[in-house]
């Protein structure tokens, strides 16, 4: 079983779009949207959800009203001035305990604090296990984990060859969580100057986690000497740039009837990320 996961330096670079096509080129494989702050891949793939579990990223303090003696301690030493008339405010709650371990009859205690939840879904293309965090809430990273977790226990039970990830943006802990285990990271970027930069932000994090890396260029062709400088980038890190896809008004056309690209028309842009999906199988 290989488990590529699909990340870019920053967010709106065709990422899951492709993603999308890549489900309906792999066969027998488990899809799995790790990009739990802002989930979206349901959008193309049209999910029935089977499952559906609450997930706790963190805890709250909870006072216990009947136990309390009134001393007001905890409120004098919350750092975050969650405690008021001896009542936490959740939202302000940052979780460490601290008013439990001063409290001096034992009133407090940290209860799981809800963030969000997961879900299990059968879809046309395979099962697709994602996520969708509370709004404001916090602990993405935990909920990634938590949506890996599950991919592969769906792909060993099912004998699955692939687990084609959609990652979140950027380079923070999510993405860090997405990176954990994986087989290779495929790359998505675009020809802008933000593009660039933000692509070799996330070379560099692959490459302190030693995950193998492939690049491949979205729209390639509205700065062709942007792409250039990715491509001489790449080619001085011994990374292959597996396909550069072409702009075409076609992708988002398919985003608006809610499919992959590869199930609405046949184009340049199929025809690279077929190309895309065929380095991809060949690794």
């Amino acid at each position: 079983m290989k488990e590529i996961v699909v990340l870019s330096g920053k967010g709106g670079t065709g990422k899951t779009s492709i993603v999308a096509s890549l489900a309906v080129l792999a066969e027998n494989k488990v899809l799995a949207d790790c990009d739990v702050d802002a989930a979206d891949l349901d959008i193309l793939l049209d999910p029935s959800i089977q499952e559906k579990h609450d997930f706790a990223g963190g805890k709250v303090a909870f006072i216990d009203s009947e136990k309390c003696a009134r001393c007001n301690i905890c409120a004098q030493v919350c750092r975050f001035d969650a405690i008021t008339d001896l009542k936490v405010d959740p939202l302000n709650c940052e979780g460490c305990g601290f008013c439990s371990h001063v409290c001096p009859v034992d009133a407090i205690t940290m209860q799981p604090s809800f963030s969000g939840n997961w879900f299990i879904s059968s879809t046309k293309y395979g099962p697709l296990v994602h996520a969708r965090l509370g709004i404001g809430q916090e602990n993405s990273g935990k909920l990634v984990a938590e949506v890996k977790r599950q991919a592969k226990i769906i792909a060993q039970s099912t004998g699955a060859s692939w687990i084609i990830i959609d990652g979140p943006p950027g380079t923070g802990c999510p993405v860090i969580s997405s990176l954990s285990g994986a087989s290779t990271a495929l790359l998505v970027t675009e020809p802008t100057l933000s593009g660039v930069h933000d692509l070799k932000r996330i070379i560099e994090v692959c490459q302190h986690f030693k995950v193998p890396a492939l690049v491949c260029i979205n729209k390639f062709d509205i700065n062709e000497e942007n792409t250039r400088l990715i491509e001489k980038h790449c080619q001085s890190l011994n990374i292959s740039v597996a396909a550069k896809i072409p702009f075409d008004t076609v992708v988002t056309e398919a985003m608006v009837q809610g499919k992959p690209v590869l199930e609405y028309t046949k184009g340049r842009v199929s025809q690279e990320i077929e190309k895309l999906w065929n380095a991809i199988d060949s690794l």
